[in-house]
């Protein structure tokens, strides 16, 4: 059977991407909406269905998407029975933001900005001073934190509003980078169990009049890349997770909301050449690229100078109708990073972005051999990445 020629193909429509709802229903509008409760100046409630609470715990489950959630109540049984509770007892869920992906969600959390502000667009972007790649999770190469993230967090403005703040997470996080731009204010309270977290998060919560409490966990998304959203050792980590919700739920003080939320979803990608598209094998894709950023699903594409539009023909071209395929100002104008790009954020995005439709990736076997053998993978638009709960318990 012969390919279609490249004449043939109908690229996907941009207009057809499911853009984050930012401003409304994302993981960015949370915080913000909850302080503005709590009467701290400069912020507007801007999800509409939640209402006030003194106390506010946010509980961040990395990986736990909404259509994953809704597919495994046997594992979640505590979690399942929120579900009608979720963005305000609407049933509904918000969007993670463009790309799916953690250090892009977790600013978004601590900050209350989408990502063509807080200027973390991606997992590896290109940094403009040295025209390398720079890996916003693990932050290697070093830069400076607060020169790539200048903003203050949602967390620093409410400790500095007289509000009890405190992070509750992995003694790992504390002094990491992006513990620093996105999280940071208050107290950092490191317990290594689940238990020991929830029960911490709790007594936290009651130690101000008016508290804000974030906690995290993250082996569901851990379990989820190694394994895969359908194995044994990702459903263990879900009812693990179910119960530790039920125990800090249980354990709530008065006049207060706890809200249970992710970063993103996750789906499996097969192992087999038409799913896992592999770049550093096509001499298509690579020509004129300088650069290749982002993640399988989500991927930014730095060209050489001069080869932008041809880069950019040919990917849309070879993957338009697997892949939504942008140009940096058309992913702009299209709201992908949010309704406001700063400058300084323009140039780490890439001169090309792809995010994917399909069940398909681009990987890089050479250049990213850990990454390229995930069996879950996410950062796309997709609903079954983007889509993430709120759930909420009240006392």
């Amino acid at each position: 059977m012969s390919l279609p020629a490249w004449d043939d193909v109908q690229p996907l429509a941009l207009d057809t991407a499911p853009v984050p709802a930012y401003g409304t229903a994302s993981l960015a509008d949370l915080l913000p909406t909850l302080v503005a409760h709590q009467g701290v100046d400069g912020f507007v409630p801007v999800i509409a269905e939640l209402t006030p609470a003194d106390r506010n715990c946010v509980f961040l489950i990395d990986g736990l998407g909404w259509e994953q959630l809704r597919a495994h109540p046997a594992e979640a049984p505590f979690l399942t029975s929120l579900l009608e509770s979720s963005r305000g007892g609407t049933g509904q869920p918000v969007t993670a933001g463009f790309p799916a992906t953690t250090a892009t969600s977790l600013a978004s959390v601590g900050t209350g900005l989408p990502p063509g502000v807080h200027g973390l667009p991606g997992y590896t972007v290109r940094d403009p001073a040295t025209g390398g790649l720079m890996n916003q999770l693990r932050w290697n190469p070093w830069t400076d934190p607060h020169a790539w993230q200048p903003y203050p967090t949602v967390f620093q403005q409410a400790h500095d509003a007289g509000v009890h703040t405190a992070q509750v997470s992995s003694p790992t996080f504390e002094h990491t980078p992006l513990t620093k731009v996105a999280l940071s204010g208050g107290s950092f309270r490191g317990r290594l169990s689940g238990e020991d977290r929830m029960d911490l998060a709790a007594q936290q919560l009651a130690a101000g009049d008016r508290s804000l409490v974030y906690t995290y966990y993250a082996e569901v998304d851990g379990k989820g890349h190694r394994f895969g959203v359908d194995s044994d050792a990702w459903r263990g980590q879900l009812m693990y997770v179910d119960r530790l919700v039920q125990r800090l739920a249980e354990q709530l003080p008065p006049r207060s909301a706890l809200y249970v939320t992710a970063d993103h979803g996750m789906l499996d990608i097969p192992f087999d050449d038409a799913s896992r598209i592999d770049f550093d094998e096509d001499w298509e894709l690579r020509a004129g690229v300088a650069l290749l950023g982002g993640e399988g699903r989500a991927r930014h594409v730095y060209a050489v100078p001069g080869a932008e539009n041809d880069v950019l023909t040919v990917w849309r071209e070879v993957l338009g109708e697997q892949f939504w395929v942008a140009g940096r100002d058309e992913a702009i104008a299209a709201g992908w990073f949010g309704p406001h790009i700063d400058q300084r954020v323009y140039e780490r995005i890439g001169d090309v972005v792809a995010a994917a439709h399909d069940d398909v990736a681009i990987i890089a076997s050479e250049r990213e051999p850990k990454e390229s053998a995930l069996v879950g993978m996410h950062g796309s638009m997709t609903p079954v990445e983007q889509l993430v709960p709120l759930l909420e318990v009240r006392t």
